[in-house]
């Protein structure tokens, strides 16, 4: 809807209760046109509400009940429609000061209620007027010719106060050139709504492939409904003044979760962040955990790797063991490409299961994953190999101090070496990747297996071991810094 934006001005006072004030008109969910919701991550949420008013000539204090319990006032904006130039904001006014039991015995401190007692033998009521002292860890009441803490009986009021209401509510006091139905839009920022990805992914029986699908799980612990709401997600870091946030202090006292199977969800780009469009109206209830379907991909090209990462301590000093049955890492990855996938992954984790030899899908490992672009790898560990181990042991270490190496003093001079037997119980060939974190000015001085020089300062070897034996990598290095 085309419109054009009214100036806000806001105070945050006392206002009408939960019944409508003399002169206040009420706009509830059923004068609701359109609502539409979009999620970021960390707990943000932009809302627009448009609504059919009828207002009145003049001055109108319009009651919008049903707004997010967590919304950020300064945040607010009200549109008209653009043809409509009689519209003028006086002011406006957050009531989140809810009813409760609680609430309504502290505003009557320092009023008077009436305390009904029954008598339990006749069953009659009997009635006393008292002034409420405190409300504080229970109630204190003043009678006539005594004070009493936590008297038995009911407490009566005479009425609601008014700045106390039963839904949260803005109160937006404004000036109608003319009579007349008009609608409008709220927009606003709120926190209690949150969003996150969540993938499950089935590996085939030779770890070469998999099939991936994406959940996304809502949850709303804003106070409010949206019914029928136009919903989309924004993955990203958006930069957000965190000083400024007003967050909930109420836990969820309740958790439903429903499940809504989709087609996956429309993306696109959206300045530097990525944005999903649910293809269908859904109803994100209060205290509620909701799944829709984010994407599904088949049969997508995975690689399994065994690795095997070292620590540069032990190129600074002397050791002897290192570590006998060493673990060894177990990861899967696989492009983001191709025709089921090739859409940016928002941030989330992925859970692995792969069939037993009775049909039986059986989980294999969890791991969480960054905002992904498409073509970029998706890499996850899934935890350690059991049939794979690893011994490890310094076999040799010299150092030297203040040395000249090709012209260049170095404080010291490291050479050692080193011996790593790798052991497969699986009757199936493995390949072991192994890479060494090799500090300050190093060089291979021997080695039986070649190396590669994946960065600087890191030196990775491919071990391949035999079904059920063992294979050996040794090597002499020179470190100098």
């Amino acid at each position: 809807m085309k419109a054009t934006c009214l100036a806000l001005l806001w105070f945050v006072s006392a206002f009408p209760a939960v019944h409508a004030a003399d002169g206040e008109i009420v706009s509830t969910l059923k004068d609701q046109k359109h609502v539409s919701v979009t999620i970021y991550n960390e707990d943000l949420a932009l809302v627009k509400d448009s609504r059919r008013v009828n207002l009145e000539a003049g001055d109108n204090a319009l009651a919008w009940r049903d707004v997010s319990a967590h919304i950020r006032p300064e945040t607010a904006l009200l549109h008209g429609s653009t043809d409509d130039k009689g519209l003028r904001l006086i002011e406006q006014n957050f009531d989140f000061d809810l009813l409760t039991p609680q609430k309504l015995l502290e505003k009557y401190v320092g009023d008077k209620v009436r305390v009904i007692r029954t008598n339990p033998a006749s069953g009659t009521d009997s009635s006393e007027e008292a002034t409420v002292l405190s409300a504080n860890e229970g109630v204190v009441l003043q009678y006539s010719n005594r004070i009493e803490s936590l008297p038995a009986g009911r407490l009566a009021y005479q009425a609601v106060p008014g700045n106390l209401r039963d839904r949260p509510t803005l109160v937006i006091r404004l000036q109608a050139a003319k009579a007349g139905d008009r609608l409008l839009e709220l927009s606003y920022l709120t926190s209690g709504l949150g969003w996150k990805a969540d993938y499950v992914a089935e590996l085939s029986p030779k770890d070469d492939r998999l099939d991936l699908n994406g959940w996304v799980t809502l949850s709303n612990q804003s106070g409010s409904t949206y019914r029928d709401a136009h919903l989309q997600l924004v993955a990203g870091d958006v930069n957000r003044v965190r000083d400024e946030l007003r967050m909930s202090d109420q836990a969820m006292e309740k958790r439903m979760v429903t499940a809504a199977a989709a087609p996956r969800m429309a993306e696109e780009a959206l300045f530097e962040y990525h944005l999903y469009t649910l293809d269908r109206l859904t109803t994100i209830a209060e205290n509620q955990t909701k799944q829709v379907a984010l994407l599904a991909a088949t049969q997508v090209p995975a690689t399994k790797e065994f690795l095997l990462r070292g620590a540069d301590t032990y190129f600074r000093s002397s050791f002897g063991e290192i570590g006998q049955k060493m673990k060894i890492g177990v990861f899967v990855e696989f492009a983001n490409k191709g025709r089921d996938l090739g859409i940016p992954l928002p941030r989330g984790t992925i859970r692995v299961y792969k069939k037993d030899a009775s049909g039986n899908a059986q989980f294999v490992g969890e791991d969480r994953i960054d905002h992904t672009p498409q073509n970029e790898t998706v890499r996850l560990k899934l935890g350690d190999a059991f049939d794979i181990t690893a011994d490890k042991r310094q076999t040799d270490y010299q150092k030297s101090s203040g040395v000249v190496v090709a012209g260049s003093r170095y404080k010291n001079v490291n050479e050692l070496a080193f011996e790593l037997v790798l052991k497969n119980a699986k009757n199936e060939a493995v390949t072991v990747k192994v890479i060494e974190p090799i500090p300050g000015d190093w060089e291979i001085l021997s080695e039986n297996i070649q190396h590669v020089k994946a960065a600087a300062n890191s030196a990775v070897w491919k071990v391949a071991v035999p079904p059920e034996g063992k294979a050996t990598l040794t090597y002499r290095v020179r470190v100098k810094y």
